[in-house]
């Protein structure tokens, strides 16, 4: 073997340390080639993870949580309603001071699209009017329907146009909307319990979060709901 290395030279060396090279890559296993995109794919998932518990807001700056908040101390905020989690957070300069849990109608799956098919409608709204309703004592009146759902309508046929123009009036005032016959309306978030989706079309919380709720809100307060 001496021999053969010094007749070899230089050749003989290469040869041993190509050998080496080779059997230390395959101790490497087969998928070793795929460990940055692995590593890549694990950060994604991780990322991922991480938005999920995240307030389901969908803004771009991150949403804090403090229950604490005092109702004195609430005074400018927005209402957001998830309706497929059944909740409805209060958001103050991108904390989440409040959150209740919310019945819909009938039906909930969906936008509403006419009077008694049991939908809460989707959207972007405020409330025009803070009123007792029927056997409720409290009521916040949501300006629906509003120039989205009219326009829609109007293109189905469903709306005359002395009629659309007659909402698109209301919604320029920030003013409650005629009611239509065909479209719906009279949508409120209102007591009564959150224990099923019972209502018309309406947003229903728990008697006592809706006590809190009445103090909170206002005449103008935004009510952005989402699917």
């Amino acid at each position: 073997m001496h021999g053969l290395i010094q007749r070899g030279g230089f050749g003989g060396i290469f040869l041993c340390v190509a050998l080496f090279v080779v059997s230390a890559c395959s101790m490497q296993g087969p998928d070793s080639r795929f460990d940055s995109s692995k590593s890549t794919e694990k950060k994604k998932q991780s990322e991922s993870r991480t938005a999920r518990q995240q307030p389901p807001l969908g803004e771009k700056d991150p949403v804090r949580i403090d229950y604490l908040t005092a109702l004195t101390d609430i005074v400018n905020p927005q209402i957001y309603v998830y309706k497929e989690k059944r909740r409805l957070y209060v958001i103050q300069s991108n904390v989440m001071v409040r959150d209740y849990p919310i019945g819909l109608g009938f039906r909930p799956v969906g936008d509403k699209e006419s009077e008694g098919d049991g939908r809460t409608p989707e959207g972007d709204f405020l409330i025009c009017r803070k009123d007792p309703v029927g056997r409720f004592s409290k009521a916040l009146v949501l300006n629906y329907p509003d120039k989205k759902h009219a326009e829609r309508a109007l293109f189905a046929g469903i709306l005359s146009t002395p009629e659309f123009k007659d909402i698109l009036m209301a919604a320029e005032l920030k003013a409650m909307p005629p009611w239509s016959a065909k479209l719906g309306g009279q949508l409120y978030i209102h007591p009564g319990g959150a224990y099923k989706d019972w209502t018309q079309g309406s947003i229903a919380l728990y008697n006592s979060d809706m006590d809190e709720l009445y103090k909170i809100a206002s005449t103008g307060t935004q009510v952005h709901i989402r699917p």
